[in-house]
């Protein structure tokens, strides 16, 4: 048995479900997510908790899969989801243009404009250095971060670059001179 997919998922008040098919659609204060339920999977509500089960042993591998990404989205819709990139390196910035773009500056000879999908909010302190990236949806707020990430990755050498604000990098050694 999954220990993972045999821990209940606490409903908060206000919190609905409904299945449909092979998706699941979640409810709550901050909005509706949906996500997908695999096949042989089955949700009921016991004791104000929802339990996640399995018609046999053939869908032990998507059991706690499934849990998980149920879970994910019972926590969107009460609390939200959220990551923090820092932006590290001299002239490197960040900041809103509008309500859903982001323009960097990350020492490239052209500004970066980064379109938000929707459901996605960006918060950017007033140094222009510091990000934090907000919704509902667990997967789409990560996919956000690493794309932003990505357009500047940390260089081992100077340091330089978007990184996620708890990320512990090496620093190597540059080149030793001749003797």
């Amino acid at each position: 048995m999954s220990r993972i997919g045999k821990k209940p998922i606490p409903l908060p008040a206000g919190v609905k479900y409904k299945v449909e098919g092979n998706t699941v659609l979640v409810e709550g204060p901050k909005g509706k997510v949906s996500t997908l339920v695999a096949e042989g999977i089955k949700l009921e509500t016991k004791d104000g908790a929802l339990h996640v089960g399995r018609e046999g042993d053939k869908y032990a591998a998507v059991h706690g899969l499934t849990r998980a990404l149920v879970f994910n989205a019972v926590e969107g819709v009460t609390k939200g989801w959220s990551k923090e990139l820092d932006i590290v390196g001299i002239g490197y910035r960040a900041e809103l243009k509008g309500k859903g773009m982001v323009v960097f500056t990350l020492g490239y000879s052209h500004p970066i404009e980064f379109p938000l999908p929707s459901g996605v909010e960006v918060a950017i302190d007033p140094k222009q250095t510091h990000l934090t990236i907000t919704g509902i949806d667990r997967q789409k707020v990560g996919q956000v971060a690493a794309d932003m990430r990505s357009l500047r990755k940390p260089d081992p050498y100077k340091n330089k670059g978007v990184r996620y604000t708890n990320e512990r990098l090496k620093k190597k050694a540059g080149k030793t001179g001749a003797k």
